[in-house]
């Protein structure tokens, strides 16, 4: 058997799917519109795992004999064989990956293959194997995310002294290091790992055996099922197992606003690497050049990350817009539960790569992050700190002297350590000259020793504490 394209033609009819109920064929928009094979071809590894563990509880049940059992089983892994080497023929007429699969089963081993939907539901099979897949998606993803933090936190490490401004509004506000601001986003997405692991350890909850909506009159074994597959339990409600998609929610909501995380952190990188700021710089490898502008190196790995939740948050609303309505069980409507996951999951994944990447390659450049602080008087927060900490100003009154101050540094040009002490002192004539400690960044830095400051060791304390915390490698 060779490869070959989708065609609707291919297969056999309608009519023989469902059997006596149907006299004749589905038109070929019927078949159109109703076939999922093209997208739902990714679940065949979940469809045949669920198809073992289904043929081994009937086996152990007695409801199939030992020898129907192996055969099913030798035949799903001929299938499986065929599949993974580009040798399966889908068919557009038998719908979707699940009917695709019993019909060679039939073609491989015969009578055995029509025993094995004794007792399941395509509703229930199909939440199976869902399940299972966004299941093995959610850890994929978790192993991307903890990369992406094993590489932020390297390179937070490495830039634990380097100054940079921290902004607010994008206007400078204080003085930071450039490894607190990497740790930003581990904190953001170890968040979000731990929201994919909220909804792993909701969705592990098996719906195989709950057949179409009310469960099964043979003496099945769902929680053998349960285990085989790795289940926690099944699920306990049998209308419930079929209609829920929750966990295809989940994940998509959780997927969502981690894009949105790393599209912030492309935003910045985006802001990074332009003429005006030149914080960092990408090589070859993310970067592209113009058409018709050869100076040009634009950062089109991280504006494309930047652009990665549109798709995302769109599956999101599409998803819960086809599910808010339906009644239970099982609707048809359900069938574009799978789309929107696949191209998310797919935008998820590529979006982390290229933000590891991009991460691991950034190159910066710490003279021209220090150069921005000698603008926007960054330390004129330390500048009110001295004033309440050492002249014992309330706060409020304090912030005025500061301010007055500034407003007399940007009349003379200057930033905040290059004004006269006299400047200073017709404001407030209780400033001494010990005010010019506090007011170079390096001492602003290093004094905001707080926990979960910029203060450089404050930075390492931290670092180390998230590898721990995180169970990342040093490496």
């Amino acid at each position: 058997m060779t490869k070959k394209d989708i065609s609707p033609d291919d297969g056999p009819s309608k009519s023989s799917i469902w059997g006596g109920r149907f006299s004749s064929g589905p038109s070929q928009l019927m078949q159109d519109i109703n076939a999922s094979i093209d997208y739902d071809r990714r679940l065949y590894r979940q469809d045949i795992a669920g198809s073992k563990a289904h043929a081994t509880m009937l086996a152990a049940c007695d409801i199939i004999t030992d020898a129907d059992r192996d055969a099913i089983h030798h035949g799903l892994d001929s299938i499986l064989d065929e599949i993974t080497h580009g040798d399966f023929t889908f068919s557009a007429a038998l719908e979707d990956i699940h009917m695709n699969i019993e019909s060679r089963l039939a073609e491989l081993i015969g009578e055995p293959a029509r025993r094995l939907h004794t007792a399941r539901s395509r509703n229930d099979q199909v939440a199976t194997d869902f399940k299972l897949w966004v299941r093995e998606l959610i850890d994929s993803v978790d192993a991307a995310l903890a990369e992406l933090q094993g590489i932020l936190l390297r390179r937070a490490e490495e830039h634990a002294d380097t100054l940079m401004p921290g902004f607010t509004h994008l206007q400078t506000a204080q003085p930071v290091t450039f490894g607190f601001h990497l740790m930003a986003y581990v904190e953001m997405f170890g968040r979000d790992r731990g929201r994919f692991a909220d909804a792993r350890r909701r969705l592990n909850e098996s719906p195989l055996g709950a057949a179409a909506l009310a469960g099964t009159s043979f003496p099945t074994d769902r929680h053998m099922t349960a285990e085989l597959l790795g289940f926690d339990r099944p699920a306990a409600n049998a209308m419930d197992a079929v209609s829920d998609r929750d966990f295809a929610v989940e994940f998509l909501a959780a997927a969502a606003l981690c894009a949105v995380h790393m599209s912030r952190l492309a935003e910045e990188m985006v802001i990074w690497c332009s003429d005006r700021f030149g914080f960092i710089t990408l090589s070859d490898a993310f970067t592209t050049g113009s058409s018709i502008m050869p100076q040009k190196r634009n950062p089109d790995a991280a504006e494309l990350v930047r652009a990665k939740p549109g798709r995302i948050i769109g599956s999101l609303n599409g998803l819960l817009i086809v599910l808010k309505g339906l009644p239970l069980a099982y609707g048809k409507d359900m069938q574009e539960d799978k789309e929107g996951v696949f191209d998310a999951a797919d935008a998820l994944g590529i979006a982390i790569a290229a933000t590891t990447g991009m991460v691991a390659d950034m190159t910066a450049r710490p003279d021209s992050m220090r150069a921005a602080l000698t603008q926007g008087f960054p330390t004129a927060t330390d500048l009110a700190d001295y004033l309440v900490r050492d002249l014992g100003l309330p706060f409020r009154e304090a912030h005025h002297v500061s301010g007055s101050i500034v407003a007399i540094a940007a009349e003379r040009g200057c930033d905040l350590d290059a004004l006269a002490l006299a400047d200073m002192q017709a404001v407030e004539p209780r400033i001494t000259a010990d005010v010019l400690a506090v007011l170079s960044c390096e001492v602003a830095v290093a004094m905001r020793r707080s926990f979960g400051g910029t203060a450089p060791d404050e930075v390492r304390a931290r670092i180390a504490e998230a590898r721990t915390r995180y169970a990342l490698d040093e490496g």
